[in-house]
């Protein structure tokens, strides 16, 4: 399972942009995003730094936790 910080989620269309770039990784992946701490869970077959691409791909700002 993995952890990132991204700052720039603020709505539920964020988190669906995010899983579809996730998902095109790893198709059984699931992400859970908590919109208040911007803390986004991801499990997932994929490398963390592969993940954090995809995200970064899609146009949100990741950090680690």
């Amino acid at each position: 399972m993995s952890q990132f910080h991204v700052s720039d989620i603020h709505c539920d269309g964020c988190i669906r942009s995010m899983t579809s770039a996730v998902q095109d990784l790893d198709a059984n992946a699931t992400l859970r995003a908590d919109l208040d701490t911007k803390l986004v869970t991801i499990k997932t077959t994929a490398s963390d730094a592969a993940v954090a691409e995809a995200i970064r791909d899609a146009g949100f700002t990741v950090g680690t936790v």
